[in-house]
This record gives structure tokens, sequence and C-alpha cells, in this order.
């Protein structure tokens, strides 16, 4: 089949995107610390099956935030699995550049999803940064 990209919806985060999360042992992120409650990013279908998703923050800078990327999973063609990530991030990508952003950020943990991102252009910032979060 021939991948699709959407806009997430309203019903993405409860119906498929808390299940990834919980798939790959990450706790999921509140639908409120996602841009946009949870619809500001895109999912990727192999035919009817989704395979990946992520996310875009928009700042008031010239930077946007590209990341949250998360995948089914479930669904085993590893190649497929691959070609839809690089189709998601390099869509993410776009969006952020046609969105006016001269330059993408993400903070990414997992080693695979690090070299996709290289491959696509990207850069390795400090290595020694530490993620950290308040809740107000």
């Amino acid at each position: 089949m021939e991948l699709t990209i959407r806009n997430l919806n309203e019903s993405d985060y409860h119906n498929i995107l808390v299940d990834w999360w919980v798939q790959w042992g990450w706790e999921p992120p509140k639908r409120n610390f996602l841009p946009d409650n949870g619809t500001g990013g895109i999912i990727v279908y192999d035919g009817e099956t989704p395979v990946c998703a992520g996310f875009i923050y928009v700042t008031n800078s010239d930077v946007s935030w590209v990341d949250w990327i998360i995948s089914n999973k479930e669904y085993k063609m590893k190649d497929k699995r691959r070609e839809a990530i690089i189709l998601l991030i390099s869509s993410l990508s776009n969006i952020a550049k046609n969105s006016g952003a001269s330059y993408a950020y993400a903070l990414i943990k997992n080693n695979s999803l690090i070299k996709t991102y290289e491959d696509l252009g990207y850069v390795k910032g400090d290595t020694y940064t530490s993620e950290m979060i308040k809740l107000l």
C-alpha cells in the first residue's frame, strides 16, 4: 500500500496515540502538553493501518519543535515503518519551514530515531543536557 498523511484529529490521542506510548513502555504525555491539545501534528497510514505520528510546536521565535514521534509497535514491517517515519519527520520539517521557522528542534533519546533525524539533515546539539519540566 501507499503511505498517506493526515492531520491529527480530536480522537487520535485517546484512540491511537496513548496505546502506542504504552506499547513502547512510555508514559503518555498529557494531552494539554502537546501542541494544540494533541491535534498539532500529523499521522502516517499504510492503507487503513496507522503507522506513526508526530507533533510540531510553533514558537514565538524562528524555531519550531518537531518531536513526540511515536509509532505503532504492532506494525511489523520494519522497512515500511522506517519509510513512514522518514516521511513523517520530513513532512513535519517542511511544515516548520513553510510556517516561517528557520530552525527545527527535537529532543530525542532513541538511537535509531536520532540516526533518522541525522539522515534528514539534523545535527546533534549538546549531549550533556537534562530534560527539565515544572508543573505550574
